[in-house]
C-alpha cells in the first residue's frame, strides 16, 4: 500500500445554499443504498419520501435551505451531509460549521454534528424528554436541541463513544468539561425564532471536542469520541409530533486532513 502524499491534503467540503434542491411533495421514494439526492457536493438523507418534507430554497437575505421533516410519523425528518468518511484518529482536526435558524421555535429535534450513522432513512442520532437524552448512535458528537426537553430551546452539547461517559441528563455534570450542558440561563444558548446561530464544532485527534456557538467556546471535552472510528457529518431536524419542523441553514462547511494510508 503507498502511501504518497498528494498536493491535496486538506479536505474542505462547503456549499452557499442558494439554489433549488429537493421539492416538498416530491413523490420520488428512497431505496436502499440509493438516495438521488444532494445539495452541492452533500447528500440529503432522511423521509424526502414523504410528500411534506424536503430541502428547498427559501428568499431570505443571503439565500438559504430550509429543511422540512415530515408529518407522517415521529421520528421523520430530513439531513444534510457527507457519507460516513471521517476518520478522527487519521484525519484530525475535523470541524465543522454551519448557521442556522427556526422561524418558529416549533416541536422538534435537531441534532448538527458528526455521527456514526447517516442512512438513506436517517433516524435522529438521539431523542430527548424532560431532563433525559436516549443516545440512539453510540458514536456522535454534537449540537442538539429537542423541544421535548425542559430546556426546549438550549442548545445542549451531546457526545458518546470515547473514553468519556455522555450525559444522559441534561442537568449532569462530567469530570474534565467546562459545561456539561450549557447552562439554561446564560442566553447564548438558547435558539431564538428568527435569529441565526454561528455553530462551530471541532473533533481533535486525540478524542477531545469542542463547542462553539457565535464565536464562544461553551464547551471542551476530553475523550468525548472514540479516536478509531469513521463518522459522517449531518445537520438535520426530525418530528418529535405529527406536525412538520423546519429549520433554515445558511452554509455548511465540513474540514479535515487526508488519509493517505487509504
Amino acid at each position: 500500500m503507498t502511501t504518497a502524499q498528494g498536493s491535496l491534503g486538506n479536505i474542505v467540503v462547503q456549499h452557499d445554499f442558494v439554489g433549488v434542491y429537493t421539492p416538498v411533495a416530491s413523490t420520488s421514494v428512497v431505496t436502499s443504498g440509493i438516495t438521488g439526492y444532494t445539495v452541492g457536493p452533500f447528500k440529503i438523507t432522511g423521509s424526502v419520501h414523504d410528500t411534506d418534507s424536503g430541502v428547498t430554497a427559501t428568499n431570505i437575505r443571503n439565500g438559504a435551505a430550509r429543511l422540512t421533516s415530515s408529518a407522517t410519523a415521529d421520528g421523520d425528518g430530513v439531513a444534510v451531509g457527507t457519507s460516513i468518511m471521517w476518520d478522527v484518529g487519521a484525519m484530525g482536526t475535523l470541524s465543522l460549521e454551519t448557521r442556522v435558524q427556526r422561524a418558529a421555535t416549533t416541536a422538534g429535534n435537531i441534532f448538527i454534528g458528526f455521527a456514526g450513522l447517516n442512512a438513506d432513512e436517517i433516524a435522529p442520532t438521539l431523542t430527548s424528554t424532560g431532563t433525559t437524552h436516549t443516545l440512539t448512535d453510540t458514536e456522535q458528537a454534537g449540537f442538539h436541541i429537542d423541544t421535548s426537553l425542559t430546556a426546549s430551546t438550549a442548545w445542549h452539547c451531546v457526545f458518546v463513544g470515547g473514553s468519556v461517559t455522555g450525559p444522559t441528563d441534561s442537568n449532569q455534570t462530567v469530570t474534565g468539561t467546562t459545561n456539561a450542558r450549557n447552562v439554561n440561563s446564560v442566553a447564548i444558548t438558547d435558539i431564538v425564532a428568527g435569529e441565526y446561530d454561528l455553530l462551530q464544532l471541532d473533533i481533535f485527534r486525540d478524542g477531545k471536542v469542542r463547542w462553539r456557538i457565535n464565536e464562544v467556546v461553551v464547551q471542551e471535552q476530553a475523550g468525548a469520541v472514540s479516536t478509531s472510528v469513521d463518522l459522517a457529518a449531518i445537520v438535520g431536524i426530525w418530528s418529535t409530533t405529527t406536525t412538520v419542523a423546519t429549520m433554515d441553514m445558511d452554509y455548511l462547511i465540513v474540514k479535515g486532513k487526508r488519509d493517505w494510508a487509504r
